[in-house]
């Protein structure tokens, strides 16, 4: 059978609410800088003007994306992911510092954030590991290739973005979903309840509490099920994680960091310094109303009392601007876009196609969950950009990629068999 054309079958639901959401972005980015008095839209100054740009540029890159075919993406996975581990590595020697984090390279009037780029080339890696038919995650020995595979990026960026290197984490839920064992999900989850309670009360506090939820849980298990190894084992980790933090806390972060961390845990207050970006931003969302203030009506919007707020704080322009029922809007077209291609990974034919799916939509998910958590002051300032919305080409071009390999795919099961 002729293998029918790719083009006829790509679901524009998909496509409609992505372009949605590039048209929002760019609205809210011009009411975000729009300048008082006469300007010019070939202004390149101007951030609406450059991001237009980034809009022409990546519709070039769609076309490139869409025209290839299928099983480039599956077959050069490998060579995609190293790629961008090389590019990665070249920014501790080549790299572009922009407010002390070296994350871009110059090239001409533009910069590139290979961070970017590397979260789709570590998606197609894990699809193309995930998809092999001798790959079994219960096998410890898989776990961490499959770990290490998220794990290399991880570690090129958290020197330079601590933000964009928690992004790749995200991606153990595709391998949850393709059978890697609960308990590592609860581990994660336990170790985060743990740093945030160390912060906030003595440690010894802390293990002590564990001791007796242990010895509890114990008791209470039936005899056969009673692992007094397992049990003491996990009570030292514990202990030994707890004595961890104050370490990594004061050590390892930096002090920014941890100024963040205490602003959003009530230990500091300082409206004024680096609690500045997250009081403003309440402010301006809340002043939106339900209705909000119209278009280019935003006073906190105009007044320019949100730093980045055409970058990691676009939200709050929508908040002011477009107010509850606008909001709403917005991250209803994003719910309904994550939803679709988890939808459409279900039908994928092949298993490669299905889990780059979950790849794309564990990407979206954690990108849109930190960046609105973070301008509503549940989660610390960490420059994560909301996908599509946020000011940057780097960003803009990284998502159409993602979202577009996917399309081709999807628009190829028609050949699959």
């Amino acid at each position: 059978m002729k293998n029918q054309s790719t083009r006829d079958h790509i679901d524009w639901v998909t496509v409609t609410l992505y372009s949605l959401l590039v048209l929002l972005g760019w609205c809210n980015i011009f009411s975000s800088s729009f300048p008082e008095g006469e300007f010019s839209f070939f202004d390149l100054s101007q951030f609406f003007t450059k991001q237009f740009v980034n809009i022409l540029l990546a519709i070039p890159l769609i076309i490139i994306v869409l025209s290839l075919d299928s099983k480039v993406y599956e077959k050069f996975s490998v060579v995609f992911y190293i790629i961008t581990l090389f590019l990665l590595a070249g920014l501790f020697v080549f790299g572009k510092t922009v407010n002390g984090q070296t994350n871009w390279y110059a090239i001409g009037g533009f910069s590139l954030q290979p961070a970017e780029f590397a979260k789709v080339g570590c998606a197609l890696a894990l699809s193309k590991f995930l998809s092999d038919v001798q790959v079994n995650l219960r096998d410890s020995a898989r776990q961490f290739q499959a770990f290490g595979i998220i794990l290399l990026p991880i570690i090129l960026i958290a020197p330079h973005d601590p933000g964009s290197a928690l992004i790749f984490t995200m991606l153990i839920l595709v391998m949850y979903r393709e059978g890697l064992p609960a308990w590592y999900l609860w581990t994660g989850f336990i170790a985060i309840i743990i740093f945030v309670l160390c912060l906030l009360f003595d440690p010894i506090y802390i293990i002590g509490a564990a001791a007796a939820i242990i010895i509890l849980t114990y008791y209470r298990s039936r005899i056969a099920n009673r692992n007094i190894l397992a049990s003491a084992s996990a009570f030292v980790i514990i202990v030994l994680f707890t004595f961890s933090v104050n370490y990594v806390f004061n050590d390892v972060f930096q002090q920014h960091h941890r100024d963040r961390f205490n602003i959003l845990l009530g230990k500091e207050v300082d409206l004024r310094g680096i609690g500045y970006n997250i009081n403003q931003s309440k402010i301006a969302i809340g002043s939106g109303g339900w209705f909000g203030k119209g278009f280019l009506e935003g006073t906190q919007t105009k007044g320019g009392f949100v730093p980045e707020q055409h970058s990691d704080y676009i939200f709050t322009t929508i908040g002011e601007e477009w107010g509850f029922l606008g909001s709403l809007l917005v991250i209803g077209l994003f719910v309904g876009l994550m939803f679709r291609i988890l939808y459409l990974a279900e039908r994928q034919k092949t298993k490669f196609s299905r889990v780059y799916g979950y790849c794309v939509v564990s990407i979206l998910f954690i990108h849109f969950f930190v960046n609105i958590a973070m301008v509503l002051g549940l989660f610390p300032t960490i420059g994560v950009p909301l996908p599509m919305i946020s000011y940057g080409g780097s960003s803009l071009w990284g998502f159409s990629i993602l979202i577009f390999i996917f399309v081709k795919m999807d628009a190829n099961k028609v050949n699959e068999w």
